[in-house]
């Protein structure tokens, strides 16, 4: 049986009831964490979808009603479109409501907060999980258990909002995340690296491979090996979604990407003069890595990862 909550809303508005949106549905029903769960989407079609496979109770395509009466209001559309989702939720949320977003971008959030009035409460979230799949059916409850989220507070410390940031805490906590709090600069530059900048070589090592006119559509798709597969797979993630971090998270990739360019010459110059032991210790490092990460409990050492298990995470945000 599962544990009594130790939070729990009366009525939680998802704006946007995509993967991440419908999985926080999902959790916040299984374990009793809101009483009613809301779908706010203009998409009319994916709610219709979400309700019918009993993600959501109601779903509205309209921001001001799905929003109404909420006392938790999830955010979970892509960063591009926070800054007028918040001017239009500045006038519609009730007092006292909590707002929280779960974008992989936090600088561009805390801009958007600004049009928010201090009569409710925004604690930008961004849950390190997810998969490369889309849409309300893609969605799982299990989907935040044990993964992290990092919460990045407003500079506000009075004492209602110290309490909100507590109740998002509760919140993930509540549905199997840990988490852990820091500034929203330094989040984005670590995403920058272990998120972001993965997704960007994935996509152009895609591109490169779909322009080598020599190589056959079809040879590529026949030998695939296992890391060429894995660029698919993230390559396949929510285009729409990336655009956007991209665009927002600008400074922290191109950081990022000056410091992968200078690693990559390194390897390129190694490979030319065969300098094999340049060579070893690069590898070497990345296999220490990623046991580091398996024992951590943040991937599995299962044959192919784990992936061939249901509901096993893919590429996170």
């Amino acid at each position: 049986m599962n544990k009594k909550p130790s939070i729990k809303f009366k009525r939680a508005a998802v704006v946007g009831v995509g993967l991440i949106g419908s999985s926080l549905a999902r959790a916040l029903r299984e374990r009793d964490v809101a009483e009613t769960v809301i779908g706010v989407d203009q998409d009319e079609d994916i709610l219709a979808r979400a309700k019918k496979i009993g993600v959501i109770d109601h779903g509205f395509s309209s921001l001001d009603e799905g929003v109404k009466g909420a006392d938790l209001i999830i955010l979970s559309t892509p960063v591009g479109a926070l800054t007028e989702i918040c001017r239009k939720v500045s006038d519609c949320a009730e007092d006292g409501a909590l707002i929280i977003d779960v974008g992989s971008v936090k600088g561009v959030v805390l801009d958007a907060a600004k049009a928010l009035p201090d009569r409710i409460f925004f604690v930008p979230c961004h849950p390190v999980a997810g998969t490369e799949q889309s849409g309300p059916e893609a969605g799982f409850a299990s989907l935040f258990e044990k993964r992290w989220c990092i919460i990045t507070p407003l500079e506000r410390n009075d004492a209602p909002y110290l309490e909100a940031v507590k109740q998002a805490t509760g919140l993930w906590t509540a549905i199997g995340a840990e988490v852990e709090v820091m500034d929203a600069a330094h989040h984005d530059l670590a995403l920058a690296v272990t998120s972001h900048i993965p997704h960007l070589i994935a996509f152009t090592m895609i591109g490169a491979a779909d322009d080598i006119e020599s190589v056959a559509q079809g040879e590529v798709v026949k030998y695939s090996a296992g890391g060429f597969r894995d660029f698919t797979r993230i390559a396949a993630s929510d285009p729409v979604m990336w655009r956007d971090v991209f665009l927002n998270n600008r400074e922290a990739v191109l950081e990022v990407l000056g410091r992968f360019s200078e690693e990559l010459a390194v390897m390129q110059r190694a490979i030319r003069w065969g300098d094999a032991d340049a060579l070893y210790n690069a590898f070497s490092r990345g296999r220490s890595l990623r046991r580091a990460i398996v024992d951590a409990g943040q991937e599995t050492a299962a044959p192919n990862f784990g992936r061939d298990e249901p509901h096993v995470s893919g590429e996170e945000s």
